[in-house]
């Protein structure tokens, strides 16, 4: 009998191949995606959760939050909304989302991580039978 575990995300863990140190922004990016990348990659070097093949994924986080925060900014500007352009927000919002949790940046994902078993099983763990 297979155990189907549909819908449920495993548990985030350190990575024995993480990153030590934190590459500079990609130079393609733009200033609201560079500053996010600036806010985000310490958070991801301390969890160890990085390696370089995740960089893409990083970087396509970084791009759909910048995106979002330079929609914003046009949205803001005009008296009148383009409603093409919140549309286009939303949907960068949601990307942003997505990739967020897949790398421990939102607090269900950061407790995920946190809740995976001790590796130690010989802790005092006052709740184990």
């Amino acid at each position: 009998m297979s155990v189907h575990q549909r819908g449920i995300k495993p548990a985030l863990a350190p990575d024995t191949e993480a990153l030590a140190k934190a590459p500079p922004a990609p130079s393609w990016l733009s200033a609201y995606a560079k500053a996010e990348w600036k806010r985000v990659m310490p958070q991801l070097i301390a969890r160890r959760i990085i390696t370089k093949g995740d960089l893409a994924g990083v970087e396509n986080y970084c791009v759909a939050a910048g995106a979002v925060r330079q929609i914003a900014k046009i949205l803001a500007q005009n008296p009148v909304p383009d409603l093409k352009l919140g549309g286009l927000q939303i949907r960068y919002a949601q990307t942003a989302r997505q990739l967020a949790s897949e790398y421990g940046l939102t607090p269900t994902s950061r407790a995920r991580i946190g809740s995976a078993a001790p590796d130690d099983p010989d802790d005092d763990d006052p709740l184990a039978v």
